[in-house]
């Protein structure tokens, strides 16, 4: 079994603490996505999981091993940093190649992993042309190349179409399936609630959460219904009795505080009351991670000033 362990992972820059006393374990058989503000730490905290910086103190293994000791890392850890790092008068094709060599991977390896990112019909063309999400997937291509039991990929969608949305989705959660350890880290909360299984949540370079995506929504969601029936007097008036606020959002539908919909059906069904449509609410993964990094965001716009206008009659 393959993880990535992260052991009281401590890395200074002067007087600054980039990484503080970072202690998890990202797990195999899940996709663990990365989060946290600009400057939380978690480009610094992948680049010393991968030798590329020192720790001031503490540690950081792959499968109970520092990276730098790996005869052929490509074949453990497949990782995404840069889409840029390619060097740009290099064909993708060559690119690959060349990294294979350096490995002992085969050489049939490349066209492999060519048509499974989607850029085999533009192999033969230097990496100068091509556009950010072609990078990304060639930076892709590269990752997956030694067929390694731990993925590291940061930002791996930015640039991507929606099309490449979807299949970077399909990809991640097959390499998980495969019992694979995939983090991936991400500003896109909408990308990241629809593929991790597990959080890690960093803040000024601390750990804030380390939590199933959905235990992490739901701690920071207050039960919620929202409902909507042709008789709203009769349902205020029954869930009053139970305890519970309702409230007209708009459109027909009204939303009542403190409740299930497991529990709202019930009353509805014992009084009697038209239900049209009955679903929980909860709040969603960026407002979860909004309200836990608030206080921890290295750089903040400021709130927009309200303007007055008036106008002459």
């Amino acid at each position: 079994m393959t993880t990535i362990e992260l052991t009281a992972l401590t890395k200074e820059y002067g007087g600054t603490r980039a990484v503080d006393d970072l202690t998890c374990t990202v797990e195999p058989g899940r996709v663990t996505g990365f989060l946290g503000p600009n400057g939380a730490g978690k480009s610094t905290t992948m680049r010393l999981v991968l030798g590329l910086d020192r720790p001031t103190s503490g540690a950081a293994t792959v499968g109970g091993r520092d990276y730098t000791t790996l005869d052929t890392p490509l074949r453990t850890v497949g990782a995404l940093l840069d889409a840029h790092s390619a060097h740009p008068s290099r064909t993708a094709r060559d690119h690959l190649r060349l990294l294979a060599a350096s490995n002992r991977i085969p050489a049939g390896r490349v066209d492999e992993v060519l048509e499974e990112t989607g850029i085999a019909p533009v192999a033969g063309r230097r990496v100068r042309t091509f556009s950010l999400g072609m990078r990304q997937r060639l930076g892709i291509a590269a990752a997956l190349l030694g067929d390694p039991p731990v993925l590291m990929l940061d930002e791996p969608a930015n640039g991507l179409d929606p099309e490449g949305f979807v299949w970077m989705r399909r990809l991640l959660r097959r390499l998980a399936a495969e019992g694979r350890t995939v983090l991936m880290s991400s500003h896109l909360m909408n990308e990241t609630s629809a593929v991790a299984d597990h959080l890690v949540v960093l803040g000024r370079g601390r750990l804030l959460a380390d939590i199933g995506t959905t235990a992490f929504i739901d701690r920071s969601s207050a039960p919620r219904v929202q409902v909507r029936t042709s008789d709203p007097a009769r349902l205020r008036a029954s869930m009053a009795a139970e305890g519970h606020e309702v409230r007209e959002t708009g459109g027909a539908r009204w939303v009542v505080e403190g409740a299930t919909a497991e529990e709202v059906g019930a009353v509805a069904a014992r009084e009697g009351i038209p239900v049209l449509e009955l679903n929980d609410v909860r709040v969603s993964l960026e407002d979860a991670y909004l309200a836990l990094t608030s206080g921890a965001a290295q750089f903040a716009a400021a709130s927009p000033r309200t303007t007055t206008s008036t106008r002459e009659v």
